[in-house]
C-alpha cells in the first residue's frame, strides 16, 4: 500500500517554472514505477511523465518533451516535475501516481494508487 501527496501547484504565468512534489508513504518505494498525469475539467486524464522503479529510464508526453522532467529521490520516497516554460494550456490539476511494474505506463488504467491532485494554473 502506497499513500501519495503531492504539493507544489500554484498559479504562474505564461512562460515561468514549477516544481511538484510527491511525497510517499508505505513500503517498498523503490518497487514502483511512477508518473505525472493531469486533468482539465471534462477532459480524459493525461499522461504526463513517468520513471521507472530502476529509475534509469523516463518518459514523456510530447507536450512535455523538452520543458518538463521527471525525477525521483527513493530515499526521500518522492518524486518530482519540474516545469519549466509553462503555457496556458499546461493548466490542470495535476496527479502523482504509482504501479507495480514497468508496462503501460502512458495509460492511467494500470496505476494502482494516486493522490488528491495539485492544481497548476497558467495565466497568458
Amino acid at each position: 500500500q502506497v499513500q501519495l501527496v503531492e504539493s507544489g501547484g500554484g498559479l504562474v504565468q505564461a512562460g515561468d517554472s514549477l516544481r511538484l512534489s510527491c511525497a510517499a508513504s508505505g513500503r517498498d518505494f523503490s518497487a514502483y514505477s511512477l508518473a505525472w498525469f493531469r486533468q482539465d475539467p471534462g477532459k480524459e486524464r493525461e499522461f504526463v511523465a513517468a520513471i521507472l522503479w530502476t529509475w534509469t529510464q523516463t518518459f514523456y508526453a510530447d507536450s512535455a518533451k523538452g520543458r518538463f522532467t521527471i525525477s525521483r529521490e527513493n530515499n526521500k520516497k518522492s518524486v518530482f516535475l519540474q516545469m519549466n516554460a509553462l503555457k496556458p494550456e499546461d493548466t490542470a490539476v495535476y496527479y502523482c501516481a504509482a504501479k507495480i511494474g514497468d508496462d503501460q505506463l502512458t495509460s492511467s488504467a494500470g496505476y494502482n494508487y494516486w493522490g488528491q491532485g495539485t492544481q497548476v494554473t497558467v495565466s497568458s
